[in-house]
């Protein structure tokens, strides 16, 4: 996945160029400074994740209404659509995101507050780019990646390779499970219509 990887090498080189910046202040000042601006890559990442994730859930949405002449006879996406499919994200990143965060932030490698704000703001900034390109990609691709590449920057055996595979496997089995599982619902929906 190429977003992964883009993920990986922008939190690669920013983890790289921000030590080198620090490289003189104490761990204690890095982390202060850090934890303060983690509100502002985790901000970013999450505006990303919405300005992503949910165009793709509103353009299935307003495909299906369009398609059933719900529309009129133009396309368009209604106000109502884009205030559902944003509050269902945020309400699914509320109570179902932190065990995501925990599995990407603790068990695929140890992140301090320097390394957080470098993979979220290498996250954002794939995220930002492939939603001004018009591209949907995955967040979790995402940030995956830019978690793998800040922790190889630490070294890399501080990658927990066990744990990013299990997670590379699950992406390589998605695709063709949802496929599948496509093609048998609409085979029993076409057995009944």
């Amino acid at each position: 996945r190429a977003v992964a990887l883009t993920g990986f090498v922008l939190a690669l080189v920013l983890i790289l160029t921000v030590s080198w910046i620090f490289v003189r202040q104490t761990p204690f000042a890095v982390d202060n400074t850090f934890r303060t601006l983690q509100f502002v890559s985790a901000s970013l990442y999450s505006l990303g994740h919405g300005g992503n994730d949910a165009q793709k859930t509103m353009g299935i949405i307003a495909v299906l209404l369009y398609s059933q002449a719900m529309l009129g006879g133009e396309f368009y996406v209604p106000f109502w659509v884009v205030i559902t499919c944003q509050a269902m994200l945020a309400l699914g990143t509320l109570f179902g995101g932190w065990r995501i965060v925990h599995t990407m932030g603790s068990k695929i490698t140890r992140l301090n507050p320097m390394q957080g704000f470098c993979a979220e703001t290498g996250g954002a900034i794939t995220l930002f780019g492939a939603t001004w390109l018009g591209i949907p990609v995955s967040t979790i691709h995402t940030i995956t990646g830019a978690i793998v590449g800040v922790g190889a920057a630490r070294r890399i055996s501080a990658v927990r390779w066990g744990i990013a595979g299990s997670i590379v496997i699950a992406w390589v089995i998605t695709m063709p499970s949802t496929a599948l599982i496509a093609a048998c619902c609409y085979g029993i929906v076409a057995l009944f219509s």
